[in-house]
């Protein structure tokens, strides 16, 4: 396999994002870098998304203030194999980030492709999963509704906004390190305070809240009519065994079957071999190195974040590194 130029393994700086919620400290902890404000709690890896709203906020640059889409842009066949190639061209399709929640998160939910089409113009919805990296004793979080709601109903609860009326409707399920949940576009959720977690999602920056404290209901919907932001909430209950399933694992891939045509994720650890092919590697614990057919070894230990491109071939693992390898959707859907 050919070696391109300027073309390696990149071992990527934080690229952390203020938000409205109150987090952060737990993501400098895990990356070892100096604390900042307890106001940035997302880092948002490998990037090539911007933040809703904006133009640069959101995407990654290299240390050298390279932008990752414009080197990802200039030579796909380098960093992603011929099948994503083919059906994806340069556009990675994943977002990856660590998020800290520093309080409770409100209920929300994220629109499906259709919706985000239809309604608000852009080619993705997100569709989202996590894996719990640390969280409290008593944390946990907060997925779809226990029962069936009517459309009036979840109007006027959402209308209230009643906010212990909206977590009372939901399932509350409490989460430890190492738990990974499948959380589908369209499912209202909200995660809870003393939590850090990885997440990969579709590649866009959208959500409609149900809970709207210290913003206004047009910021919350998107703009979007309440009838309309509504009309993309699952409002069916979801069931214990369903919530299995969202949060069932297989083997070494975390999460189920029905993600991975929106991305893929497998922990992978020290010895670990891996094929050919554009991932992420997030180190979560110990230290190690990564070889590679193609490149110089990099050293990896927890809170390292690596864009291994294509072109690296085979690599593998060595020493006590446990790390999550985030990968696009298959190509075949």
């Amino acid at each position: 396999m050919r070696q391109v130029t300027d073309v390696r393994i990149y071992d990527l700086p934080p690229n952390q994002i203020r938000r409205f919620y109150q987090g952060g400290k737990r993501i400098a902890a895990f990356r070892g870098l100096p604390t900042l404000d307890d106001d940035a709690p997302e880092d948002w890896v490998a990037s090539t998304t911007s933040v809703n709203g904006e133009v640069e906020l959101g995407l990654s640059q290299l240390a050298d203030g390279t932008r990752l889409a414009d080197l990802l842009a200039a030579d796909p066949a380098a960093f992603f194999e011929p099948a994503h190639r083919e059906r994806f061209g340069s556009d990675p399709t994943i977002l990856v980030k660590l998020l800290d929640a520093g309080e409770r998160l409100p209920v929300h939910l994220h629109p499906a492709d259709g919706f985000a089409q239809r309604h608000l113009g852009v080619p993705y919805g997100k569709t989202e999963a996590w894996l719990i990296l640390e969280a409290d004793a008593d944390a946990c979080a907060y997925l779809g509704f226990g029962r069936d709601l009517g459309e009036e109903e979840l109007a006027a609860l959402v209308g209230a906004q009643d906010r212990g009326a909206l977590l009372d409707s939901m399932n509350r399920v409490s989460v430890g390190a190492g738990d990974s949940i499948f959380v589908p576009a369209g499912l209202p959720h909200a995660i809870g305070a003393g939590i850090l977690l990885l997440e990969l999602q579709q590649p866009s920056d959208l959500s409609l809240l149900l809970e709207w404290h210290g913003m206004g209901e047009a910021d919350a919907f998107l703009g979007l009519e309440r009838a309309a932001a509504l009309s993309a909430v699952r409002r069916s209950g979801v069931s214990p065994a369903e919530l299995g399933v969202l949060r069932a694992s297989r083997v070494a891939a975390l999460f189920p079957a029905a993600a991975d045509r929106f991305f893929r994720a497998d922990l992978v650890s020290g010895g670990a071999r891996m094929d050919a092919g554009f991932s992420v590697l997030v180190c979560q614990a110990g230290e190690g190195v990564l070889t590679s057919e193609s490149f110089d070894p990099v050293a990896v230990r927890r809170g390292s974040t690596l864009l291994v491109p294509f072109a690296a071939g085979a690599t593998h693992l060595t020493g006590s590194c446990e790390a999550i390898r985030c990968r696009p959707p298959s190509p075949s859907g």
